[in-house]
């Protein structure tokens, strides 16, 4: 079974939420220029002056994704 890892890009300050707005876009136009599936993304207001972007992913796409979008972290998903 290929294990569903979900990568995360926090973001700070006054403008977190907004940037990880914008930058869930950007996560989601990558996705399908490289042809690469996703099950799913979002963003998440973790405190006043933190939110983080996330998408999840098949773990064999986690190594050229990890070195070429540089998420801050990520975990296995637990896909229910």
């Amino acid at each position: 079974m290929n294990r569903k890892i979900r990568l995360v890009w926090d973001f700070y300050g006054d403008l977190a939420e907004g940037t990880a707005k914008h930058h869930l876009i950007h996560l989601e136009e990558f996705m399908q220029r490289e042809a690469m599936p996703f099950y799913n993304q979002g963003i998440s207001t973790e405190a006043e002056l933190h939110a983080l972007a996330f998408i999840t992913v098949d773990e064999k796409d986690v190594i050229p994704l990890r070195d070429t979008l540089k998420p801050n972290r990520a975990f296995v998903e637990k896909m229910d």
